[in-house]
């Protein structure tokens, strides 16, 4: 950020006018416009800036998140600030309509010469926009995107207003950047001048080593002091070439000059003598080699034997063993494109060929070859006429692609009239029935259609089509927009290409462990009873945070609330406490649970980058869809009290209802849910990855780094930084009364100073335990404890929330306002203690501190409930409601109860 001088320095320098100071000086003072959004397919993100000291938002990972790349990352660039004030855009529209249209640019740009307005676009947006509004979006003719309207609002202020396409961004930078972003924070730690020296010299002596190599041949040097020295560029790779993540194609040189010196001899097609490494050779028909400098290409993979086919159409059969001799001796090489000299079309009709086609043309090519050389075959020659046909082919494929053995290609796929038959009037009442009434809402049978199809054919005196041709168009019909015109926008993603979204430009599960995690809730397939009274407390929830590139489960936590911002905070918490970090980008869906001003605010602390995928498309965070999957049917499913056979409702009965057979708690199977994650599937091989999860992760450790410098010690600091605060953020210190927080008054000893009284300071509380909450005074956090604690410790946010609601309800007077306050809410909460929904509340928190007892490490697996202090008897509300005795009927005195501490 620039400081006052510097930026009034920048105007002078610059000559803006007062009018464009007042401009940007309102856009640097002003928060975003907006809020984006995850919608219509984009994948939102909010992106912690170094550069910046705020979140930065981008409306779509595979666009405008490259811009933020590119500005954070460009020392150029002085500023960036996203969604500015809206602007008017005023031009023709394509009826010839004056128009005038209030629009929000993505960002506003301060470079070290200049400032302006930028919007991002996909180039394919781009193209379909100039079509509807010819006047706003212009293609020049070297292919750069202008928007006249914009121009003409930023030139009288002296600024630009520049159109970025997709088109132009670097995606092998992109991804480069990501990787290197670690290393390139102010807490990364240095290298040590042994290790800076023995890299350099092994970079010298070797210029244009593979990082692979050198990550292999320098064992006294880790790959986080590596990939530091090319953060800091005392090392240099060219990050425009190819992506560190795939590090034997990375070149490392020892610096810039050296680098460009070997590029540039490399374009002369020198660099298999330059680097001494031969190109892998890819044994697969259709794959390109050198053979004695000469292009080849292999036509065929037999039991004994590899068949080439050479440049003027010769082919030569070797064995295996003398294949793999050439191989090993370095005289048979891998072709990089560029290096072979069949021509484009030979390429093609090899690339369309299948082996089936190639066991057929060789068999024709060794009749060819027999004859061109005067011999007779053994076991007879094919019909005189068949050969000429085939020699003709040779030499006319010889004569005009330079290759003969195309010619011998067989053409299948022509065979056959392929000639519409139907007549055109019926073509198009076929195709008009299909498209206006098949494919609507109604969702109409075939054979209802095909009936209708039949009526109008018969009244407008045409050919019908028979059944099977009308099936058969319906059929070829695009799946996708068939099932979204018949069955809505949700049910047409299901037939949409797997994955699409997420694989546009890079990878979609990242390059190395912890660059992205997936967050997602659901509710278990099991009942559930209260470890205490036996009461059954309904399904749980459980919230996951996997690890893309591992598929390995991070976190695990269990709960019975729904999600909400405090299964957010916990798994979380639990991933620091078993990892000591956290991922550095988040996927997450479009809950409210994760756009809590807590969760946001825990991500920015610690430089996590938020990605929201769009809403009704589960594939975005399929890899958590898919663990939800794993654990119910090889986990949960085989437990007593499962809700499998809840599928068919209709079929249970009192007998096998779960309801009935529950048994498990919510902390025991917490901890076997645990032992499941982290000890039964982490050591399973997956089928994606062709390894355990476990191996995945270790192996992607060791090539990505370890990246020390980004953990994240499980301390006071952290869990405090879990808790959630007010709406403000803030509190005021009221003398005697103390900080006042979800109606409830908090006190500290530390109050008595004279000096914070009357100031606000910052507050957390904890949800599951209103009783007690944090207030931030003098540079340090102190416990406060509420006025009435004996009535609020051990009862959560959520116990509160619905006492705050029924007392509102039982008070309510239809014309005057009705102020909750701490003591009429704590007697409220005392005369309940029988409510069927707060009792129910008050088990399943109990259950919860359970678990997060085992989270905190405070309680040991198999040790729930055998050192907690015995509970005072059970009351007869407590043991079932509706079971009590009529003599007994008098509520208990909840004063003479024994208060039992929080585990």
């Amino acid at each position: 950020m620039l400081s006052d001088e510097e930026w009034l320095g920048l105007c002078q320098r610059l000559g803006l006018s007062k009018q464009a100071q007042g401009v940007i000086e309102e856009i640097r003072s002003s928060p975003p416009s907006r809020r984006v959004r995850s919608a219509a397919g984009n994948v939102s993100v909010r992106y912690p800036s170094r550069k910046m000291g705020v979140i930065i938002q981008a409306e779509s990972h595979h666009n405008e998140l490259a811009g933020i790349y590119e500005k954070e990352h460009d020392p150029h660039t002085l500023e960036y600030y996203d969604q500015p004030p809206p602007i008017k855009l005023v031009y023709l529209a394509k009826s010839g309509r004056r128009v005038g249209v209030l629009h929000t640019p993505d960002y506003f740009v301060i470079r070290a010469d200049s400032a302006g307005w930028e919007e991002w676009k996909i180039e394919e947006e781009l193209v379909r926009l100039t079509e509807q509004m010819p006047s706003r979006y212009v293609r020049e003719e070297d292919g750069c995107w202008r928007c006249p309207p914009g121009e003409q609002h930023a030139e009288p202020f002296g600024l630009f207003y520049r159109v970025r396409s997709s088109a132009e961004i670097d995606w092998v930078f992109q991804r480069n950047m990501l990787f290197l972003e670690d290393y390139l924070r102010a807490d990364c730690p240095s290298v040590g001048p042994e290790i800076n020296t023995a890299l350099l010299s092994s970079v010298v002596t070797r210029p244009g080593i593979a990082l692979g190599e050198l990550l292999r041949s320098v064992p006294e040097a880790s790959s986080d002091e590596i990939y530091t020295l090319i953060a800091t560029e005392r090392l240099y790779v060219d990050v425009h070439a190819a992506p560190l993540a795939e590090p034997d194609k990375v070149r490392v040189f020892r610096d810039e000059a050296t680098g460009r010196a070997y590029a540039v001899i490399a374009e002369t097609g020198r660099q298999t003598t330059l680097f001494g490494e031969p190109h892998c050779v890819h044994v697969s028909v259709g794959a390109a080699i050198l053979w004695d400098g000469k292009g080849w290409t292999i036509v065929n993979v037999g039991a004994s034997s590899v068949a080439l086919l050479a440049e003027h159409g010769d082919v030569v059969e070797l064995p295996h063993a003398t294949f793999e001799t050439l191989v090993q001796q370095g005289r048979l090489t891998g072709a990089q494109e560029g290096e072979r000299g069949t021509n484009t079309e030979v390429q093609e009709l090899l690339a369309r060929a299948s082996p089936r086609d190639f066991v057929e043309t060789n068999r024709r090519y060794a009749v060819v070859a027999a004859r061109l050389a005067g011999q007779d075959m053994e076991g007879g020659m094919p019909p005189a006429r068949t050969v000429r046909h085939w020699l003709s082919r040779w030499r006319e494929a010889e004569q005009l692609l330079g290759c003969g053995y195309v010619g011998l290609l067989p053409r299948w796929w022509k065979c056959g009239n392929r000639q519409a038959k139907l007549p055109e009037k019926t073509q198009a009442a076929l195709e008009e029935f299909v498209a206006n009434d098949y494919e609507t809402l109604k969702q109409k049978p075939k054979c209802e259609v095909y009936g209708a199809l039949m009526r109008a054919c018969e009244g407008r005196d045409i050919m019908v089509p028979s059944y099977k041709t009308f099936t058969q168009a319906v059929n070829r019909r695009p799946r996708h927009e068939q099932v979204e015109k018949r069955q809505g926008r949700r049910a047409g993603y299901q037939q949409q290409a797997f994955y699409w979204e997420l694989a546009f430009t890079t990878p979609r599960h990242g390059d190395r462990p912890f660059e992205i995690g997936h967050i997602d809730h659901t509710q278990l397939d099991i009942e559930l009873v209260c470890s205490r009274t036996g009461r059954n407390l309904g399904r749980p929830w459980a919230t996951f945070l996997a690890d893309a590139f591992s598929r390995r489960l991070l976190a695990v936590y269990l709960t019975f609330d729904p999600p909400s911002y405090r299964s957010c905070m916990m798994i979380l918490r639990e991933c620091v406490h078993r990892h000591g970090r956290l991922p550095q980008i988040l996927v997450v869906d479009g809950g409210r649970e994760f756009e809590s001003v807590y969760f946001e605010t825990l991500l920015a602390r610690y430089e996590c980058t938020k990605k929201t995928r769009p809403g009704a498309q589960p594939r975005f965070g399929s890899v958590c869809e898919r663990l939800f999957g794993t654990a119910n049917t090889r986990f949960i499913h085989n437990l007593v009290g499962n809700t499998q056979i809840m599928r068919n409702v209709r079929q249970v009965t009192r007998a096998v209802n779960p309801k009935e057979h529950a048994c498990w708690t919510l902390g025991r199977l917490y901890v076997r849910l645990c032992e499941w994650a982290y000890e039964v599937y982490d050591t399973l091989a997956h089928p994606a990855l062709g390894q355990s999860p476990r191996e995945a992760f270790a192996s992607g450790l060791a090539q990505g780094g370890r990246r020390a410098h980004r953990l994240i010690p499980y301390g006071e600091d952290f869990r405090l930084s879990t808790l959630p605060t007010n709406q403000k953020g803030t509190a005021k210190i009221v003398p005697r009364l103390g900080v006042k927080i979800n109606h409830i008054c908090y006190w500290s000893d530390a109050f008595l100073d004279a000096e914070v009284e009357e100031t606000r300071v910052p507050v957390r509380y904890d949800p599951l335990d209103a009783g007690t909450a944090y207030a931030f005074v003098k540079g340090r956090w102190v416990r406060c404890v509420s006025e009435h604690y004996a009535r609020f410790a051990g009862r959560s946010e959520r116990e509160v929330m619905l006492a705050t609601a029924e007392l509102r309800r039982q008070h309510q007077d239809h014309g005057r306002r009705f102020a909750i306050t701490a003591r009429r809410l704590a007697d409220f909460l005392a005369s309940l203690e029988a409510d069927e929904v707060l009792l129910e509340q008050r088990l399943r928190d109990a259950e919860s501190r359970d678990v997060l007892g085992i989270l905190d490490g405070a309680l040991a697996p198999g040790s729930r409930h055998d050192s907690c202090p015995a509970l005072p008897p059970a009351t007869e509300d407590e043991k079932g409601f509706g079971e009590t005795e009529e003599t007994n009927n008098e509520p208990a005195d909840n004063e003479t109860l024994t208060i039992c501490e929080d585990y």
